[in-house]
Order: structure tokens, then C-alpha cells, then sequence
């Protein structure tokens, strides 16, 4: 093997581990939308969560990246009533993102897991919990729903995830 297959070798290691976090494609979609906003955290998360308890509707703060609403910047995430009044509008946001040369530009080729928690939230949710498939290389987005994205698949591997 010559010296330079290593180090291409090398590279798309690093190119596929940088896909597996996810974190820099989620965050570059996040600031490429106007009406985006990162998933709330601490103090907003819980009182997010607990504002959609009261209106019977029950997710884990895990099943999404973003939310997007045409005023994201005029809702308190720390006042119920305002999260109450803001809610009918509000969609929430899970973000795939892919950086391999395989995924096409409508998106065949993209290899991603949606977890149990994502397909619960997409179901409570309904028209308000989308996708948002991120290509790094084109910078694409393309916006789908967990329901299209199963349509879509050509397989599915179900698997369980642990922590130890």
C-alpha cells in the first residue's frame, strides 16, 4: 500500500466519524435557518416538557435537535402561557445529517437510525415533528417526516441500544 492510500484511508475514517456525532452538521443547520432554535435546554427544556405534559402530549427532550416557529424569537421558554399560546405553531425539528460521497442528491444512499424515542415523538407530534435531512457535502437540506422517511427506506435494521 502506498503512502498516500493511508492517508485517504485515514481521512474517510475521520469523515465517517465526524458523520456519527452529528453535532457540527445539526449545529450548521440550526444557524442556516432563520426561524430555527437548538433544543432548549435546563431550565426551558423542562418547562417545555412539562408545558406539552399539561396539553397531553408527553416526548422526550432527546426525541428532537430544533424547533421552528415565525416568532422563535419572541417565545419564553421559562413561561408556560407563552409556550402554551406559541404551541399550535411550533415544529419540532429531529436533524439527520450525512457527508458521504454515496448520498445522491435526493437523498438515496443516506444511512441513519431513528430512535424509538424520535418515532414516539414523531407520532404524539404529528404535522409538528418533521426530519430535516442535512447533506454537508451540498450543504442540501431536505425536509421530510418519519412516516415519508419509512416509506422511503429500502431496509431497516432494528437493533437495541445499550448503555453500561
Amino acid at each position: 500500500m502506498k503512502p498516500i492510500d493511508v492517508i485517504k484511508l485515514r481521512k474517510q475514517h475521520l469523515d465517517r466519524l465526524a458523520n456519527q456525532t452529528g453535532a457540527y452538521g445539526e449545529a450548521k443547520t440550526v444557524d442556516n435557518m432563520s426561524n430555527w432554535l437548538p433544543r432548549p435546554r435546563g431550565v426551558e427544556l423542562k418547562t417545555l416538557l412539562a408545558t406539552m405534559a399539561d396539553l397531553g402530549i408527553t416526548i422526550k427532550g432527546s426525541s428532537f435537535d430544533a424547533l421552528s416557529h415565525p416568532h422563535i424569537d419572541e417565545i419564553d421558554f421559562t413561561n408556560k402561557l407563552n409556550i402554551t399560546e406559541a404551541f399550535p405553531e411550533l415544529i419540532f425539528i429531529e436533524i439527520k445529517t450525512a457527508n458521504q460521497d454515496r448520498v445522491k442528491s435526493d437523498f438515496s444512499g443516506f444511512f441513519f437510525a431513528l430512535t424509538e424515542s424520535e418515532i414516539l415523538a414523531s407520532e404524539a407530534l404529528g404535522k409538528q415533528h418533521v426530519v430535516a435531512l442535512y447533506n454537508k457535502k451540498t450543504e442540501v437540506i431536505k425536509m421530510s417526516s418519519v412516516g415519508e422517511i419509512i416509506g422511503r427506506s429500502k431496509s431497516t435494521t432494528w437493533q437495541v441500544s445499550v448503555q453500561l
